[in-house]
């Protein structure tokens, strides 16, 4: 059992009732995603290994955007292999993504039954039109995936930044009630577990459950890369995992970009 400040994370559970070969758990971390490219590149272990914090003081999300670890909340990265992460055949494909946010879909459905959860492209789980959780893929040069999963679970909206209070959702928040980290985490990680394994044996299908629950579907969006910003109307998800918009020079298909809202 260890210490996590508020709560306790049973590693010893974790172990015996995932898929996960090895668990981590630092108080305070930098980023989980930077330690598993740190221990990535140490060399082989066994995978999936799993990290865990209980506060990240440079979690980071999609482009130069930061992500929030308030108090209680979920911050972890998988480190997978290729074989658990499809990434032989998806590559950097947001599919890899999406697919975890489907995962954090069906983990947190029973917990929120009356609110409309769903996806925004290409790595937001949103609860009510607000931000619930953020996902990070990074691909190694070998093959290996770092998945790396922000969640507000037990942490409260009234205490993030200003500027985040209105667009961001906690669990706590929304059900009035604390989850217990491991039992949350176990669920979390079966489902995982679950869509990775579909990814790499059903991937359209896959596809087309991220494409249902799409929130931009209809929506005009403006998807900025680096040095240019493209504007189109969204016609969803396709199979693949890029966002396909509808702009002045026709139907596009995009796979990476950075989009507010």
């Amino acid at each position: 059992m260890t210490d996590t400040g508020q709560d306790q994370l049973d590693i010893d559970r974790i172990l015996g009732k995932t898929f996960v070969a090895r668990v981590e758990y630092h108080p305070t971390i930098g980023s989980t995603n930077d330690r598993a490219k740190l221990l990535a590149a140490e060399g082989p272990g066994e995978l999936p290994l799993l990290i865990v914090a209980g506060r990240q003081t440079a979690g980071r999300g999609r482009g130069a955007n930061l992500w929030w670890t308030g108090s209680g909340s979920l911050a972890m990265t998988l480190l997978l292999g290729p074989d658990e992460s499809a990434a032989g055949r998806f590559g950097r494909s947001p599919l890899i993504g999406l697919a975890a946010a489907v995962a954090i879909v069906e983990t947190v459905r029973p917990l929120l039954p009356s609110e409309q959860l769903g996806i925004g492209w290409p790595n937001d789980v949103k609860a009510g039109g607000r931000k619930l959780a953020g996902i990070l893929v990074e691909t190694l040069s070998d093959g290996r995936q770092v998945l790396g999963i922000g969640i507000n679970t037990n942490n409260r909206s009234a205490d993030a930044p200003a500027e985040l209070k209105s667009k961001v959702a906690t669990l706590l928040d929304l059900t009035g009630r604390r989850h217990d980290p491991t039992t949350f985490l176990a669920a979390l990680l079966s489902q995982l577990e679950r869509v990775l394994e579909q990814l790499a044996a059903q991937p359209d299908d896959i596809g087309d459950r991220v494409d249902r629950l799409c929130l931009q579907s209809g929506r005009v969006l403006e998807l900025r890369f680096e040095n240019r910003s493209v504007t189109g109307r969204c016609l969803g998800i396709a199979r693949d995992g890029a966002l396909l918009l509808e702009t002045p020079s026709g139907r596009q298909a995009f796979y990476s970009g950075v989009v507010d809202g």
